[in-house]
């Protein structure tokens, strides 16, 4: 074994280095062939092509400070360095901030190292708290490639950041990994390239929970983010992830779109618009941010299949209905139940309720449950068409889980008539 005679027998060394070297010195055909003592025999022997087990020989600053020769020194010493098990880096994030991260799995082979880092979400509601984010470097000819591997989705669809095709890794992260190994070759004097592959263990599970299926990112997760910090507003991903499909279905030439807040909404359009499944976009409670995309991204016209308990605050001119930005639901019902006749006593009583369904069976009761809601859609439309700022169409069909249909505005009609000639709405 070479590296015993050189790395073991530091007495010997000055002899036996010059006996190595003219042993690689052999004639084929006529050629004089050299194999690299260095980088070969040092490279594979010390390290037993990545594997280490009893014949891999240990390499120590004090028998590398005992090698007679300084180009064998040298690159043993660079060796020294690339097998050092590192704990912990020091990352910057693009928004500025320093971060010490434990490095967790760390594996080598013949010709790749990898590892990972275990994902953080803090406070947010984030379904990938506690992946194991893992990196795969391998070494290419030239240039840096990055792909991404198990647990890492791929794009299938237009209007993404990433092109149909790619790994789902967004341009920041992509742009961090580039400049990272950029470095790294800089520093070590490398001319070649690397290539590295993401993957996350769990990711195809993980995704399942989150839109990617939506929005046509298939097989995983997505490798996102600006900043590299997790902020904790659920909010904030969710808006930009409404904000990602609707980008996704202009790109697709969808000009009109019907939108729900939720599953009762996406049901609805199912069972009663004749919508099919995925043919709707889902909102959550932000109605005046899904508005405000729509617009900017030039789309005609949006028809809401919405419950009551959500729209009736629209009917208030509230743009975003969950109950902690606002409610008065019971203020709302009970001033259409007293526009549509109702008298002191049936409005007292619709104040007192606790919800929508039990105030539309007292209106239900009192005659007036038609009159109220096509009111309350009068006031729906004129909220929505306030929010567009007459740059798009905005619609609405309301509906209760116990009443079923309930009141559509003006202009619904001929918007659902729209959508269901759409491809891939109907």
């Amino acid at each position: 074994n070479f590296a015993d005679l050189i790395l073991n027998d530091p007495e010997d060394a000055a002899y036996n280095i010059p006996r190595i070297r003219r042993s690689l010195f052999i004639l084929k055909d006529g050629q004089a062939v050299f194999t690299n003592l260095e980088k070969v025999f040092l490279y594979r022997y010390v390290f037993t092509k990545g594997i280490r087990d009893e014949s891999t020989v240990a390499l120590s600053r004090e028998k590398l400070d005992a090698i007679p020769d300084a180009n064998i020194r040298a690159v043993a010493a660079q060796m020294l360095l690339d097998g050092t098990v590192v704990p912990e880096i020091e990352i910057r994030t693009p928004k500025g901030v320093t971060l010490s991260l434990e490095v967790e799995d760390i594996r080598t082979g013949g010709s790749f190292v990898s590892c990972g880092v275990r994902k953080f979400a803090g406070d947010d509601p984030d379904v990938t708290d506690g992946l194991l984010i893992m990196a795969e470097v391998s070494g290419i000819p030239a240039g840096i490639e990055i792909d991404g591997g198990e647990g890492v989705g791929r794009v299938t669809r237009e209007g993404l950041q990433v092109p149909p095709g790619e790994a789902a890794i967004n341009p920041v992260p992509r742009r961090m990994i580039r400049e990272g190994l950029e470095k790294l070759l800089a520093d070590r004097g490398v001319t070649g390239g690397l290539r590295v592959i993401i993957s996350v263990p769990g990711g195809r599970e993980a995704a399942e929970k989150t839109f990617n299926p939506r929005l046509g990112i298939e097989g995983g997760i997505s490798i996102l983010g600006t900043t590299g910090i997790v902020t904790p507003m659920s909010d904030s991903a969710l808006i930009s992830t409404i904000e990602t499909e609707l980008s996704v279905r202009r790109a697709r030439g969808q000009s009109d779109l019907l939108v729900v807040p939720g599953n009762y909404g996406e049901t609805f359009a199912r069972e009663v618009l004749g919508i099919p499944e995925g043919g709707a976009v889902r909102c959550s409670n932000f109605v005046g941010e899904t508005i405000d995309a729509a617009a900017g991204l030039g789309f005609r016209g949006l028809l809401f299949a919405a419950h009551i308990g959500k729209f009736i605050k629209v009917a208030g001119g509230i743009m975003n209905t969950h109950s902690r930005c606002a409610d008065a639901r019971a203020e709302l019902m009970a001033a259409f139940a007293l526009r549509a006749g109702a008298d002191r006593e049936l409005a007292l009583r619709i104040l007192n309720t606790v919800t929508t369904d039990e105030a539309l069976s007292l209106m239900q009761a009192a005659g007036i449950l038609e009159p109220a809601m096509n009111l309350a859609a009068e006031r729906v439309r004129m909220y929505l068409q306030h929010r567009a700022g007459g740059v798009l169409e905005t619609e609405a069909v309301l509906f209760s889980t116990s009443f079923g249909y309930l009141a559509q505005t003006a202009g619904a009609p001929d918007l659902l008539a729209r959508l269901k000639e759409t491809p891939g709405t109907a």
